[in-house]
């Protein structure tokens, strides 16, 4: 039978014969309930939008590849990282964490950095952010954190109250803070910005030996930032620029590139390291655990379709490969399921099957059913494990890696509380101009706060990181520390 693909159809298939005009009892009369098609029109475009991600809602995407440049294979049996020259498929997704979907790109505001390798083992997902820490350190904290990031439930405006508040409430934000603060707050754009996995993170060896590891993307294009001015005036010119910017280059073939370092830690340092290896709000030393080369990531074509790839693309860090495992660290604990769970609740139990989300390796299990599932859904084949008809089965030399675990159950925070070191060592490390620019976003962000309370507070944390960066930004406030702060 032959098909013309040129004629309209509705979603069933069957020929349109009229677009332009709905059916109606005479030119004159109510519109028919049996203009299936009409129904079907309103009906999906009322269903067009999926609900917007709580947060990162607004971003940008393109597929590439990550191809290997130093084999490590001694620390990780990852197949993807084993072999110098090794090329894997991959689609990464950058984005604004506090902005809804229409808002503007060129917020200060942390950057998601969300990867997806479609690996031969499975598709491995890293999940971070452009800034090596967060905000905060236990999951617990996050619904609460992100409340003050959105809007106002009687205004629906953004309140400055509510973020210092916040901030001055948890000090282990401070090192994030200063780094949000700064020039690099505002990138210039998606492809002048570095990438990191945040996180702590397990890697195991093909003898069953492991590491600590943290993940570190150096875009090749350089860090470059954007003028506050500047900043503010494309955000009512162009909201979309970082967007644009992205998809431009690559559509004139300057394609982006980070180049991917790790941080490696022997497992028995955790214990013995001057701050907790685990805890997302510090860094290690690169003087410690210096910079070791792994790889490029190439990003190479543009998405064909923004909803289906970039809308419709999940991530969790939950996602791990063999030789990839999760590590003590409370933040990643918790995102281990959040994640997962926001896009069952987005997209759908099957989100996985989705052109942009299913592995390109095989995948065999017994779930089935749910909503829009568009593959064969098992066939006929058995539907339960342990059972005697050849179903897939499980591979035990695949589990991870067995770990200790002791003391009581209890709700506990981390051992250490030195939220300033760190802070103060960034603030240090600041050239006198990114000093003075530094102070004045954070005098700016900070004064529509109404409550000297709440200022007094967040400047206290301050003069412990630095006692001049405390006291600048008094000054600025045209506040006076009482005392020693």
């Amino acid at each position: 039978m032959t098909v013309d693909n040129n004629k309209l159809t509705t979603s069933s298939g069957a020929p349109v014969g009229d677009n332009q005009n709905s059916m109606t009892a005479g030119s004159r009369g109510p519109t028919l309930i049996q203009d299936v098609h009409l129904l079907e029109k309103l009906a999906h475009f009322n269903r067009e939008r999926v609900p917007e991600r709580v947060v990162h809602a607004k971003g940008a995407g393109a597929h590439g590849y990550f191809e290997v440049t130093n084999d490590l294979s001694k620390y990780t049996k990852a197949a993807f990282l084993s072999g110098v020259g090794k090329r894997t498929p991959m689609f990464a997704r950058f984005s604004t964490v506090a902005g809804e979907l229409g808002s503007a790109d060129t917020v200060r505001d942390p950057r998601g950095f969300a990867l997806k390798f479609y690996t031969e083992e499975g598709n491995y997902d890293l999940v971070g952010n452009n800034t090596p820490v967060f905000f905060i350190r236990d999951a617990i904290k996050f619904p609460d954190f992100i409340h003050t990031q959105k809007r106002h439930p009687q205004t629906h405006l953004k309140s400055p109250n509510a973020v210092w508040d916040f901030w001055s409430l948890s000090p282990e934000s401070l090192h994030q803070v200063t780094i949000l603060m700064s020039d690099r707050g505002i990138p210039a754009t998606l492809r002048h910005m570095h990438g990191f996995g945040s996180h702590t993170f397990k890697w195991v060896n093909a003898e069953g030996q492991a590491v600590w590891v943290k993940y570190h993307f150096k875009t090749e294009q350089g860090i470059q930032n954007l003028d506050v001015n500047l900043a503010a005036k494309l955000a009512g010119e162009n909201p979309d620029y970082h967007t644009e910017d992205l998809f431009n280059a690559i559509d004139q073939g300057d394609f982006p590139v980070w180049r991917l370092h790790v941080q490696i830690m022997p497992i028995e340092d955790a214990d013995t390291f001057r701050f907790d290896p685990f805890d997302v709000t510090k860094v290690w030393s690169q003087k410690d655990y210096p910079l070791i080369e792994v790889g490029r990531m190439v990003l190479d074509r543009n998405p064909e379709n923004y909803f289906a790839e970039v809308e419709q693309v999940t991530f969790s860090p939950g996602s791990f490969v063999p030789g990839i495992e999760a590590s003590p660290d409370k933040m990643l604990q918790g995102r281990l399921f959040g994640y997962s769970d926001a896009h069952r609740y987005r997209v759908g139990t099957n989100h996985n099957s989705l052109p942009i989300n299913c592995p390109h390796a095989k995948v065999s299990n017994y779930q089935r059913d749910g909503q829009m599932r568009s593959d064969s859904n098992g066939g006929s084949s058995v539907y339960y494990e342990p059972n005697s008809y050849g179903g897939p089965t499980e591979s035990p030399a695949d589990k991870p890696l067995a770990f200790k675990v002791s003391g009581e159950a209890d709700s506990v925070g981390y051992d250490h509380h030195d939220h300033f070191t760190q802070a103060g060592d960034l603030y240090r490390l600041l050239s006198e101009d990114e000093r003075t620019r530094l102070v004045q976003n954070i005098v700016g962000a900070m004064t529509p706060v109404d409550l000297d309370e709440i200022k007094l507070r967040q400047i206290g944390h301050f003069y412990k990181a630095d006692p001049e960066f405390g006291q600048r930004i008094a000054e600025g406030l045209g506040l006076s520390v009482p005392g020693v702060v």
